[in-house]
């Protein structure tokens, strides 16, 4: 742009005052205003002519450019100046010979391309060395094309950027790469063959040079020839190794020894896809190594080591298999099935084994703690696998009815009994949570209640229990898990053995009133009859005292109750016996029945078995067991003649009057039957008979709702009302009974169908 100096002052003068009163309405002086009356003004003119080129100057400065070229390619000096060369490619472009310029560039690229290939045809190259030479002639081909395009940038962005069908200076250089080295099929293949040796030999154990491979891979990547001319044969290479891998190693190697060969085999895969592979491929490469390392084994694992691995508590292993197998589609499931296969046979060898019947709950406990310990600790706490231990205790504690009920009874007994040291009050109350979760898997829980009120009766009658807090804590556990009719009379037995306590302070009270007390102090506890368990009256020989005190208290407790009707029950005394032995004084502390035995020996010093059976009139096998414990127990205070540990019909008893023992009270137990056969078959039989009465009075309460009935409707309705595991067997045998009994009918014409009768 050019400006001019006029000479004409007027003009100069109105311009100026132009200037200097319209600045956005404010007046200030004008900036061009040097001198009053001079100023200078801007005049805007047209472009000169472009000045014409030399005939020579397109082929001078191509040729320069394509010395420069030569010489970027030939790793030699260029001789001019970069800022020259640029200046020199933008000056043809815009002398409209930019088409020119773009096909020498190609040609002359595309010349040095061709002539890299003869370096590759040496037959003499071993792997390494040609992937080597590959990678040199690669990062030099790279280096080139940038240092070209720097110099050729203008033609870059205006003529190759206007037409869209041209490749960039980079991307030809690219094209000519892979269209005149890569894609030769000897390059090709020994390239693509040479990267999976190196890589097989990495698999193998071997260092191998990783920016080699980064370096090669990433090559073809950017040539858009990584996925057909590598990726389908590596993933077959690696289909292959593992599968011929995966088959000899589950022959060879155990079983934790596998899973952690198949996970660092994973976490191999995926560590060369972070330093060398494509991201792409990773994908479809883990799938592989799963498929053929686990998917393929998924059953021969877990029968080979399943039960070795949960047997042994490998938790570490444990974890390990569950995470592998949850990579896998369906292999969960495949796994659910193995575990609960394993709680089902390993429960069921617990509770089938009638020799294994003394410590089946504590191995029970045992068993569910660990399982419970695997779910959260290697499961994830899984709900599905946290369901099917659930489902498959339930299956196998019930695989033999009632006995699990029963021992579950007697080893809350044990626990709840005095002397009891084992375990302190949160212990034990731990102790009793665990037993209500194994309770929750009994069908028959009717037979529970049966034996462990029968154990509850003696713990209260005998004093025994250790804590009222913790019969009472699983007193309200059983309340919670089966409601208020299983416990009902159970919180009976409490109740009557509180108010036996009121009873017995206003006796003391009355008897004080008295004018013959006597010397033996009475302590009764009145059983409600529905409560307790069914004992069998046994008529004893009592001496003339106690009767005396029995009828004394009898006048007592119906003046004040009348119309109660009291039955004794001797088998459930006791007593404190003052004794005289030639060491001194000492209490026994013995049942009813040893006491009876004992006072015998007031009246004289040597009695036979058959005199002492005639004088107290206790049954014959009490008798013998209540001998046996004075005879030939701990604490000894009779002798028996002969000698041996059975009582026989012939032997004689003789006071022990030199007993020593060093505690002035002693206890003497009763020698304990365990539990006869007879005793647990009665026990049973009741139980089955209340079962009875059940299925009758649902049967006829189910009738009475709905008038008429199908048989199988009927038994459907039953299984849904009763809470004790019954066979069908046994319910038509009921219908039947019920029919004989008029209360329900079989229709004339369909003998299915059942009809109540009012």
């Amino acid at each position: 742009m050019m400006s001019e100096e006029t000479g004409q002052k007027n003009n100069n003068k109105a311009n100026c005052t132009a200037l200097a009163e319209h600045t956005n309405g404010l007046t200030k002086p004008s900036a061009l205003v040097t001198k009053p009356g001079a100023s200078k003004k801007l005049v805007i003119k047209n472009f000169k002519d472009r000045p014409k080129l030399s005939d020579n100057y397109t082929q001078d400065t191509w040729k320069k450019l394509q010395e420069a070229v030569g010489a970027i390619q030939n790793s030699t000096s260029i001789k001019y100046n970069l800022e020259e060369l640029y200046q020199a490619v933008e000056n043809l472009c815009s002398y409209k010979v930019s088409a020119t310029l773009y096909k020498q560039l190609r040609q002359v690229c595309e010349e040095h391309v061709k002539a890299q290939m003869h370096q590759f045809r040496e037959d003499s190259l071993d792997n390494v060395l040609f992937l080597k030479k590959m990678n040199k002639c690669w990062q030099d081909h790279c280096r080139q094309m940038i240092m070209i395009r720097s110099i050729f940038l203008f033609l870059d962005r205006t003529y190759v950027l206007q037409n869209s069908m041209l490749p960039s200076i980079w991307d030809t250089g690219l094209e000519l790469f892979r269209s005149h080295i890569i894609s030769d099929k000897m390059v090709q293949s020994k390239t693509v063959d040479g990267i999976l040796q190196l890589i097989e030999r990495e698999r193998n154990g071997e260092a191998v040079d990783r920016s080699l491979l980064r370096s090669l891979l990433n090559m073809l990547s950017d040539l858009q020839v990584y996925k057909d001319s590598f990726e389908q044969k590596f993933l077959k290479e690696t289909h292959r190794l593992y599968a011929a891998e995966g088959q000899s190693l589950m022959q060879e190697r155990e079983v934790p020894e596998y899973l952690h060969h198949v996970n660092k085999r994973l976490e191999e895969e995926t560590d060369r896809v972070i330093t060398y592979l494509d991201q792409s491929t990773q994908k479809q490469l883990i799938l592989t190594v799963e498929k053929q390392l686990l998917g393929e084994h998924l059953t021969a694992i877990l029968q080979k080591g399943l039960h070795h691995l949960l047997d042994g508590n490998r938790i570490t292993e444990l974890t390990l298999l569950y995470q592998l197998f949850s990579r896998l589609k369906g292999g969960l499931q495949v796994l659910l099935q193995h575990w609960s296969e394993y709680i089902k046979t390993f429960g069921s060898a617990l509770v089938m084994m009638p020799e294994k019947d003394k410590d089946m709950v504590q191995e029970l406990l045992d068993f569910k703690d660990k399982t419970d310990q695997i779910t959260e600790a290697c499961f994830q706490k899984n709900e599905k696998f946290v369901n099917s231990m659930k489902e498959s205790f339930e299956t196998y504690i019930n695989k033999r009815p009632n006995k699990p009920a029963e021992l579950i009874a007697k080893y809350v007994d044990s626990k709840l009994r005095a002397g009891n040291k084992e375990a302190t009050d949160e212990e034990l109350e731990r102790i009793l949570d665990k037993i209500m979760i194994i309770f929750r898997f009994i069908h028959g829980k009717d037979v529970f209640e049966a034996f462990y009120k029968k154990d509850l009766a003696k713990r209260l009658l005998v004093g025994k229990s250790a804590s009222v807090d913790a019969e009472k804590s699983m007193l309200s556990k059983l309340k919670h898990e089966c409601g208020a009719a299983f416990t009902s009379k159970l919180e009976g037995m409490f109740k009557d053995m509180e108010l036996s306590k009121d009873v017995m302070i206003q006796f003391k009270q009355f008897m004080q009133n008295q004018s013959d007390p006597g010397n033996i102090e009475l302590t009764v506890n009145i059983l409600t009859m529905g409560y307790w368990p069914t004992y069998i009256p046994m008529e004893v020989h009592l001496p003339p005292e106690m009767v005396k005190l029995q009828e004394v208290f009898k006048m007592f407790y119906l003046g004040k109750h009348s119309g109660r009707k009291l039955q004794w029950q001797p088998t459930l005394g006791h007593a404190v016996l003052k004794s005289e032995f030639k060491e001194g004084k000492k209490e026994l502390q013995v049942s009813l029945f040893q006491t009876l035995v004992l006072l015998m020996f007031n009246e004289g010093e040597e009695f036979t078995f058959d005199e002492i059976k005639t004088a107290t009139g206790i049954e014959d096998g009490e008798l013998r067991r209540t001998l046996q414990s004075l005879a030939c127990g701990k604490a000894r205070v009779l002798i028996k003649n002969p000698k041996g540990k059975d009582v026989e019909d012939g032997d004689k008893f003789i006071f022990h009057a030199d007993f020593r023992h060093k505690l002035f009270r002693i206890k003497i137990n009763q020698i304990q039957m365990k539990e006869t056969i007879e005793e647990q078959v009665n026990t049973t039989e009741r139980v089955f008979q209340d079962r009875q009465y059940q299925i009758d009075a649902a049967i006829v309460r189910i009738m009475k709702m709905r008038k008429t009935l199908s048989h199988n409707l009927l038994v459907s309705e039953l299984y849904n009302q009763l809470k004790f595991p019954v066979k069908p067997g046994d319910l038509k045998k009921r219908i039947e009974s019920l029919i004989d009994r008029d209360y329900m009918e079989r229709d004339k014409d369909n003998p299915n169908q059942y009809h109540y009768v009012a």
